[in-house]
């Protein structure tokens, strides 16, 4: 592991020891590929993911901002489709920029508050 993963590794434990996702306000959290991006909503209560997106069920074209949005959007109608409102987020560990607020971004655009 080289130090950049540790970083990351250290910085999503110190943020997963203060944040937590119920059932009625689940943890939307963000993996970032090289290629693609992944969202899901979890609760941790029951240990369960209660919906996801990805880049590869949307379908995107454009460059990894535009198919991230495409992403936020995707995981905000999926959310709302489940009766979820309000989420948690999580960014995994990852620096706010980039696909990551992208993603938040578009969310919050789509009817997401966090």
């Amino acid at each position: 592991m080289n130090q950049k993963q540790f970083r990351r590794l250290r910085i999503k434990a110190n943020v997963r020891s203060r944040i937590s996702g119920t059932q009625d306000r689940p943890r939307l959290t963000v993996f970032r590929s090289n290629k693609q991006i992944y969202a899901q909503l979890i609760d941790d209560v029951e240990q369960r993911t209660l919906c996801s997106a990805s880049s590869l069920k949307v379908d995107a074209k454009g460059t990894k901002k535009e198919q991230a949005a495409l992403v936020g959007k995707e995981i905000a109608r999926v959310a709302q489709e489940a009766g979820i409102k309000q989420v948690v987020f999580d960014r995994n560990g990852y620096l706010y920029h980039g696909r990551i607020k992208e993603l938040a971004d578009a969310a919050r655009e789509a009817g997401l508050s966090f």
